[in-house]
């Protein structure tokens, strides 16, 4: 097989929010394929109406255009085997059912779900799989007669083989499956909607896919869809290949317990909401089950792609670690130039996120003390409280921090404090004579700088940490400065002991 002969899938539900997990799957997906300078074609399936909405298809478009996963075949990028949202492709599904039916290969079931039940009740009473028994995989012409003058529905089930189905699965080697553990399976519903079991393998085998990545939770699923692709092929339907197949491992979150779409770590927005770079996230999850090299966690995704090997996948689960996800997005921010830095940081510096009103912010004040918050947040929206104190008429009223740094005669350091700054004036008014006055403020009063600075902290920005403090009193400059020690200073006032 040639590296541009390569062809995978990824094919989504656009039900609810992306989550971390589908991307995973995306992100591997896309790696295998520019690895190989192959095919990635991406697929929407669309065809249970009561769950699908226009909504989720949109946010899972613009999920991937952010990442920058980008596609060869598919929505927007069209391609030679559309359409591909399968909602659109329900005729050709249909004719290849009845097809299937016409050659043997599938069949009627009119087993009603009260009889299924009572059936796998007594297998599971007397020790025998509970799946499918076979009951209508052979019915007389007369029986179905009966059965449709009773007025019965039937589902469409495929027949499964007798014998064991074997393959070599990329991530986890050999597996087997003998016949007793995979019965007939249902491909077309009684109102005659197709389902996935057969919809999937037939733009699999009509798109030429020829590696399927997916998640461990359909691996079950496998020996069925094989023995599927080999009855599509009798049928003449796409070119007769079987895929070859990776499963990806569970990601875990906390508890131990797989990571769900249901809980709110898993939902794309959130990190998008918080300001994680897509590098950052996404080198995070590549290491979700894959690795560069044991001893290096960081890295672009061009070197993912250069490096990504799905027999290097580690089949046992990953575990889902927010901290880790953080520290890799923050060592990412750090390797921004500063000028991209402040222009990704735009977002969360006005309306919903900014607390201030958007005459108040100042973009030159703000790109002076960029660098320095570049080295500090973890995330791009960390930048607003960072940066806050610059553009508030008054700092945050924080009563923790106020408490913690407003100790007993921290009114007297803060009056000496202000006295020293006052002195200081036009060019004067930088960070290392800032630095310098609040030092000999504070050896006044037996203090080293570190105790020193910590009122004035709290009474220009309101908290007790934040950016390196004598540039930040740089640039909120001498007046602004001065004004909220002052006010500080008045407000200590009525607080006796002080």
């Amino acid at each position: 097989m040639t590296d541009a002969s390569v062809r995978v899938r990824f094919c989504p539900s656009p039900t609810g929010n992306p989550h971390v997990g589908l991307v995973r799957t995306a992100l591997f997906n896309w790696a295998f394929a520019r690895h190989h300078g192959g095919t990635l074609v991406f697929r929407i399936e669309d065809t249970d109406a009561a769950r699908d909405t226009e909504e989720s298809y949109e946010q899972l478009l613009d999920s991937l255009r952010w990442l920058g996963l980008d596609w060869d075949e598919g929505p927007e990028a069209g391609g030679p085997h559309g359409p591909y949202r399968q909602s659109q492709r329900m005729d050709l599904y249909r004719d290849v059912a009845e097809r299937l039916q016409a050659a043997g290969h599938a069949y009627r079931c009119f087993c009603t779900p009260e009889e299924l039940e009572t059936r796998r009740e007594l297998a599971r009473a007397e020790g025998r799989p509970s799946g499918y028994d076979g009951m209508c995989r052979d019915l007389p012409p007369e029986q179905i007669a009966e059965y449709e003058a009773e007025g019965r529905t039937s589902i469409v089930r495929f027949r499964m083989p007798d014998e064991p189905i074997t393959f070599t699965d990329l991530v986890r080697g050999e597996l087997t499956f003998s016949p007793e553990n995979v019965s007939d399976y249902g491909i077309v519903r009684a109102s005659g909607a197709p389902l996935y079991t057969l919809v999937n393998p037939v733009d699999d085998a009509l798109m030429e896919i020829t590696h399927v990545l997916r998640g461990e939770d359909l691996l079950s699923s496998t020996p069925r869809q094989i023995a599927l692709y080999r009855a599509l092929a009798d049928i003449g339907v796409g070119k007769g290949t079987t895929p070859a197949f990776g499963h990806l491992p569970y990601v875990m979150g906390e508890g131990n317990k797989k990571l769900s779409k249901r809980q709110p770590e898993s939902a794309l927005n959130l990190y998008r909401e918080r300001g994680f770079l897509p590098a950052g996230l996404l080198n995070y999850l590549s290491l979700l089950g894959w690795s560069l090299a044991e001893d290096r966690d960081i890295f672009t995704m061009d070197e993912m792609v250069a490096a990504f090997d799905i027999h290097d996948v580690n089949a046992n689960p990953a575990r889902f670690d927010l901290k880790k996800a953080e520290a890799i997005n923050a060592t990412h921010i750090r390797e921004l130039p500063v000028a991209d830095f402040a222009a990704a940081c735009a977002p969360w510096l006005r309306e919903p996120y900014a607390p201030w009103a958007p005459e108040q912010f100042d973009q030159a004040a703000f790109e002076e003390l960029a660098p320095l918050a570049q080295t500090r947040v973890t995330v791009l929206s960390d930048i607003t409280d960072n940066v806050d104190f610059l553009f508030l008429d008054e700092p945050v009223a924080d009563e923790k921090s106020w408490q913690k740094a407003m100790k007993p005669g921290a009114g007297d350091v803060l009056r000496s404090i202000h006295s020293r700054l006052a002195e200081l004036a036009g060019d004067a008014w930088r960070a290392e004579p800032l630095k310098e006055a609040v030092l000999a403020a504070g050896e006044a009063h037996g203090l080293k700088l570190g105790k020193a600075q910590a009122p004035l902290r709290v009474a220009v920005t309101g908290r007790t940490v934040g950016l390196p403090l004598f540039e930040s009193l740089e640039v909120l400059g001498r007046e602004r400065t001065l004004l909220r020690v002052d006010t500080a200073l008045a407000k200590l006032a009525a607080q006796p002991g002080t």
